[in-house]
């Protein structure tokens, strides 16, 4: 009984390839890399997964780095300053 609800929660997961071809395209308009090339220019789904990785991952270095700046800036004013007030709502 198990086995066989395994396979229909696996089935009813699992998308078609006119969704997957959907999503794609979605990533496509999202993506600086692929945007900035001519539309005429085909791009493997592989290609514009790969990039989206590549995307998530220097966003998340740019936040990581906006955070340490924060922090820094936050370290160097005084607690009770308005200045402080809003770098800390930011952090938050």
């Amino acid at each position: 009984m198990s086995n066989r609800r395994s396979r229909q929660s696996s089935s009813a997961l699992r998308i078609s390839d006119d969704q997957m071809i959907d999503l794609v395209s979605k990533l496509r308009v999202l993506l600086p890399e692929i945007r900035e090339r001519r539309r005429s220019d085909k791009v493997s789904a592989s290609k514009v997964l790969q990039e989206t990785c590549n995307y998530i991952r220097k966003l998340h270095r740019e936040v990581d780095n906006l955070s340490d700046r924060l922090s820094q800036l936050l370290d160097s004013v005084d607690e009770d300053s308005q200045e402080a007030a809003v770098i800390r709502s930011l952090l938050m």
